[in-house]
């Protein structure tokens, strides 16, 4: 498989890893690029700068593969804009392949931080789920995109498109490569976004369900019972959008939020140190786990080779399918 995504990378497959908050770590995210596609290391899982400097060294170690950094600039209780500024300057000195960032871009830390990078040779891409945010990030010197339909985990920006309307609308207008990601497990939604415009695939949730990923097995186990249907949104009333799976966590957040209730009357509902009790002890209640609607498309627990691998395969085999329809 040859795109523009493989060939900026040196990768064999467009399939990227996005940013998971204490998931992304060095072993999984190792295990994805020695598969043949992008693994994703997550900053915000690092409380200092000689932790994520670590980190990456870390990986690097079990890997000799690209693979990229997420960075998450958006309202948080324990990282600050000089925590980000000074991630991205690890970034840039240890010279990673690639660098995802979602929220406030770049250039809004300082136009420098967008040379710094370009300088180091780290290829930047934005999360966007517009494309006037879409424009403005080609026009700051991004390198690519993530077209990021409401389907995502995570934090999909409130503009609510679907990956179908998204991904063609902005890399019709767009000259540098787009990446879809909302929505994508499998090879049939690879063949899909590609069908759409996109170069390459990114996605999460369907990484978490793989036998690399350090997450407790009752959470895996949850992956596979759950549908397309069990994921809610939560947090919009504090601009804060994010996609989880209904929970009990879940279902007081939106309580609170029909009450009225502020960002710091919700902290103690939402603090990652929730997330880091459910990933270690299994207790699938106690956290708003943040994944995607491609829960309903995610049936068996694989290494990442056999993820990326299968992906691949079936992607070819449904793109070969449709071309006997002409």
């Amino acid at each position: 498989m040859k795109t523009r995504i493989t060939e900026m990378f040196g990768i064999k497959y467009p399939i990227i890893c996005g940013a998971m908050y204490l998931v992304g770590e060095p072993k999984l995210t190792a295990a994805i690029s020695n598969a043949g596609g992008m693994g994703n290391l997550t900053a915000g899982n690092y409380k200092s700068g000689d932790e994520l400097r670590n980190a990456i060294r870390e990986t690097k170690k079990l890997t000799d593969k690209p693979f990229m950094v997420g960075v998450t600039i958006l309202p948080s209780f324990h990282i600050t804009m000089d925590d980000h500024r000074r991630n991205l300057e690890i970034i840039a000195e240890e010279k990673v392949a690639g660098i995802e960032v979602s929220g406030t871009p770049i250039d809004k830390l300082g136009v420098q931080y967008v040379e710094m990078l370009k300088k180091a040779g780290v290829k930047m891409f934005h999360k966007v789920g517009c494309l006037k945010h879409a424009e403005h990030a080609e026009e700051a010197g991004y390198d690519g995109i993530y077209a990021a339909g409401i389907e995502e985990g995570g934090h999909p920006l409130k503009d609510d498109v679907t990956t179908m309307v998204l991904t063609p609308k902005i890399a019709e207008k767009l000259s540098i490569p787009v990446v879809t990601t909302g929505g994508i497990a499998d090879g049939k939604s690879m063949a899909a976004a590609l069908a759409l415009g996109a170069e390459g695939v990114m996605m999460a949730t369907r990484f978490m369900a793989t036998h690399e990923c350090q997450v407790h097995q009752n959470i895996k186990d949850e992956i596979i019972k759950r549908q397309e249907y069990d994921t809610t949104l939560i947090c919009k009333s504090i601009n804060l959008q994010g996609r989880a799976i209904k929970n009990k966590c879940a279902e007081d957040i939106l309580e609170a939020e029909k009450k009225g209730a502020n960002i710091m009357e919700l902290a103690p509902l939402i603090t990652g140190e929730r997330c880091r009790t459910a990933w270690e002890t299994g207790d699938v209640d106690v956290a708003p786990m943040m994944m995607g609607q491609s829960l309903g498309r995610i049936y068996d627990i694989k290494s990442c080779k056999e993820v990326i691998e299968g992906m691949a395969k079936e992607a070819q085999e449904q793109i070969a399918k449709i071309s006997r329809f002409f």
